[in-house]
């Protein structure tokens, strides 16, 4: 079975729109010079900490345009037909994935118009305008944001870059995956946040073919738990609203390409409050010297709370983003019990950036 949008390259993938290791092992020849190899670091104390034989952050973080999304952005824009990219492009998103549309639409030398919530961060959206996108805000719900997209894309015949639900995307997430095992051949767990699902579906796609044992966790916040719902449902639902500090993690609807993915390769989705995300963000900051946005914090945050048990275990976490707003710095260096400072509001039902 071949899956394409309208107007790109087709793929092979099985039934469902199955992604294949060979699909994201063709995502990572085609991306291969234009994303980093990320580091995978060494982290001691935290394996002590939780009572794991070893664990190893995957700091997408230092990813160019500062997350992991580069990586599927860059594999979808490569496989679309010299004509379609003269047009331009358009994405939804609440900014990673819209930095990662300007990042590959700027190296192709074409248009991207990004839709980005009335609440995104500071921080991603001028990073979007600095990569050459043309912002336009609307709404606070991926729903929303959606349909203005495909009103400007319709409108001014532009192609749509889906944020996470279509295999190319999904592929070239997987990437991420590749480095790990060839990096970590031991690993026997591997930790991926949840968005949309693209990260943790082409994760669980190339560590089950090449580690079929790893243990393959997913985590999302407890206000956004829209793939938890959909596992726990059999099928994908849509929530009434999401809210957390981890705004790139708040789909109201996980995708339905991802969910099929997830659902039949994963062996467990768990979820993580704020105050977890915030103390584990605290802590790749002020003891590893790691900065990420609190959505690539929750995977560690999973890992400190106790949500996955990985003693004697040998753990990969991804750590997707490091696009955090600096003005929440100050804030995270401060310890339990320091002087209270005010805190931002958690954003609501922003675009997923995992």
């Amino acid at each position: 079975m071949t899956v394409a949008a309208e107007g790109e390259g087709t793929m092979s993938v099985g039934p469902a729109t199955r992604v294949t290791l060979d699909d994201v092992r063709a995502a990572a020849g085609r991306i291969d010079g234009l994303v980093v190899r990320t580091p995978l670091v060494h982290a001691p104390e935290l394996a002590e900490r939780v009572g794991a034989a070893e664990v190893r952050l995957k700091c997408e973080s230092l990813q160019r345009a500062g997350a992991f999304k580069a990586r599927g952005g860059l594999n979808y824009l490569s496989l679309l037909p010299a004509d379609v990219l003269e047009r331009g492009v358009t994405t939804y998103s609440s900014g990673n994935h819209a930095q990662a549309v300007a990042l590959a639409a700027g190296l192709k030398g074409v248009r991207a118009v990004v839709v980005m919530p009335t609440t995104a961060p500071k921080v991603k959206v001028e990073g979007a305008r600095r990569l050459g996108a043309e912002v336009v805000f609307e709404g606070t719900t991926s729903l929303e944001r959606k349909a203005r997209c495909e009103a400007i894309a319709e409108a001014e015949g532009l192609h749509v870059v889906p944020p996470f639900d279509h295999p190319h995307i999904i592929a070239g997430q997987g990437t991420a995956a590749l480095e790990i095992v060839e990096d970590f051949p031991e690993v026997d767990t591997v930790l991926a946040p949840i968005g949309g699902g693209g990260l943790f579906a082409g994760t669980c796609v190339a560590i089950r073919a090449l580690r079929p044992d790893a243990r393959l966790i997913g985590v999302e916040p407890v206000g956004g738990a829209s793939m938890k719902a959909a596992v726990d449902a059999g099928q994908v639902v849509t929530l009434d609203s999401t809210g957390s500090i981890a705004d790139g993690l708040l789909p109201v609807r996980a995708g339905e390409i991802t969910f099929e993915h997830i659902r039949d390769l994963a062996d467990d989705v768990v979820t993580v409050d704020d105050a977890d995300i915030r103390e584990a963000t605290r802590t790749l900051l002020t003891d590893h010297h790691l900065v990420v946005e609190y959505s690539g914090g929750a995977t560690t945050a999973a890992l400190m709370s106790g949500a996955v048990d990985v003693t004697g275990r040998r753990v990969a976490v991804i750590l997707s983003g490091g696009n955090m707003d600096p003005s929440l710095l100050s804030d995270l260096v401060r310890r339990p019990g320091d002087e209270q400072t005010t805190e931002p509001e958690s954003p609501t039902s922003p675009e997923a950036s995992s």
